[in-house]
């Protein structure tokens, strides 16, 4: 029996994705593990993994479709033994009108004596089914024009849905309308050459009979349609319709669709900074104790392939800071006020997709090579969208360094529910006041931006005092 394969749920808040890529083929043995596709959720761009093995034998959404619901059935999987041209698509997705027309029509008796009708109807009526007499009643369908194709010439759904057009059969008037006509009229209409849109129905309901295709002029319908098209001279050129209501100001531009995790950062920040009572504070730390002992571990750890970064020290330093000023490493929640008992630091990461913050956990009691190790493989990830749930999701205070491009200072937007957001500029040369001398020293520009609600300003002023004691005294963060 095949196997229906469904769009997962890759975090527990995802409802929909977009099925970004299709990495196997109709045709492909599938096997367990294999990476079948690339789906994109409102975080980041993941892998979908087969846990079944087969034959893929039909992929039922195309790649690129968006807004896929968590359990639609994308694809369908061919066991050993199957024949791939036997698989169906789901029974549910054929038609959505098979099980409520099973519940309302009863099962055709196979008496020829048909069951009298409810209004009284004469015994020489036409022989029909309940559903075919609703359908009939509904269209304005005479039975007596109908012919029956059930046993003993009784007339069923099929039947009234030849005569009606509802099954498509019949021809389209120049409107759009459904055309309405009896199998007689039909057969001698096509018989002439004749449009059935070109003739007037005079049956109950507009409906065409035999009458109407006799008394058809073709040479009139033809006169009628030259009036009434449209000469070129008088039909003013249609303009395209703009892309959307933002003017141009006549300047050349291209519009890029945004993607999920774009349309997710827009929506947050906006949320953040429409709802969250930012406040922002700044410090200039010495950085040279910091990056001389980062000089002595490194030389130290070279055998062990491990380099820290002044980001790993700086992770590690905030982690440390939040477990000294506990009253920091908090987050607000209407009523309540989340108190943790740990520091999970989330560091902005820019990936190609925008920005996401991959979580070291722990991170005010793991190693700094450890910390090294782990922040390396998740950067790795976040850039080639490769990122699991756990990896991003959670996170108690964040960290965001743009040092590496040279700015100076910058003020970073909340990631809410956290309470707060470090962000670092480049150490900087210039003159610095150390044991009352002025003295080239670096500096390092840090500003944090905290969630009014949940943490006073000089409970956020201790933080960043911490922050600044541990940078300048290195050693506690590696005892």
């Amino acid at each position: 029996m095949a196997i229906e394969l469904k769009m997962p749920a890759l975090s527990p808040t995802m409802e929909e994705g977009t099925l970004a890529k299709w990495l196997v083929k109709v045709g492909d043995t599938i096997g367990s593990g294999d990476i079948m596709a690339e789906i994109e959720t409102d975080k980041a761009t993941m892998e979908f993994e087969a846990v079944d093995e087969g034959v893929l034998a039909k992929i039922l959404v195309e790649e690129g479709t968006e807004n896929v619901a968590v359990g639609t059935v994308i694809a369908m999987l061919a066991e050993e033994g199957e024949d791939v041209d036997d698989v169906d698509a789901p029974s549910g997705d054929e038609t959505a009108a098979p099980e409520p027309e099973k519940k309302s029509e009863p099962t055709p008796e196979p008496t020829p004596s048909p069951a009298p009708a409810k209004d009284g109807a004469k015994s020489d009526a036409p022989k029909a089914s309940p559903l075919a007499r609703r359908i009939a009643g509904r269209e304005g369908i005479d039975l007596s024009n109908v012919e029956g194709s059930g046993p003993n010439g009784r007339i069923v759904k099929a039947d009234v849905e030849a005569a009606s057009g509802v099954g498509g059969s019949v021809a389209k008037a120049r409107s759009g309308d459904r055309i309405i006509a009896s199998p007689l009229a039909r057969k001698l209409a096509e018989e002439a050459g004749y449009e059935l849109g070109d003739i007037e129905g005079s049956g109950p309901g507009g409906r065409i009979i035999k009458a109407d295709v006799d008394a058809f002029d073709p040479s009139k319908a033809t006169a009628s349609k030259e009036d009434s098209k449209p000469q070129e001279s008088d039909a003013p050129a249609k303009e395209e319709k703009p892309k959307s209501d933002i003017p141009d100001f006549g300047i050349p531009f291209e519009e890029e669709k945004l993607s999920n995790v774009r349309k997710v950062i827009a929506k947050r920040l906006t949320e953040s900074k429409q709802t969250v009572p930012h406040y922002y504070l700044t410090i200039d730390i010495l950085l040279d104790p910091l990056l001389s002992l980062r000089k002595q571990l490194n030389e130290s750890l070279e055998p062990d392939g491990v380099k820290l970064s002044v980001n790993d020290l700086l992770i590690k330093a905030l982690a440390r800071a939040l477990m000294r000023v506990p009253q920091c490493n908090v987050s607000y929640h209407g009523d309540v006020m989340r108190k943790y008992s740990r520091a999970d630091i989330s560091v902005a990461v820019a990936a190609p997709s925008g920005l996401i913050t991959p979580v070291i956990t722990e991170a005010d009691t793991k190693g700094l090579s450890q910390i090294s190790k782990e922040m390396k493989e998740l950067a790795g990830k976040a850039r080639d969208g490769k990122l699991q749930p756990h990896e991003y999701q959670g996170g108690t205070a964040s960290l965001s360094n743009l040092g590496m491009f040279g700015i100076k200072q910058f003020d970073a937007v909340i990631n809410p529910p956290q309470g707060m957001i470090l962000a670092v500029g480049s150490g900087q040369q210039q003159p610095y006041v150390i044991d009352g001398e002025v003295q080239p020293a670096t500096v390092l520009h840090a500003s944090g931006s905290f969630d009014h609600r949940a943490i006073d300003g000089a409970d956020g002023a201790q933080l960043m005092e911490a922050i600044k004691q541990l940078i300048e005294n290195p050693m506690g963060l590696v005892v």
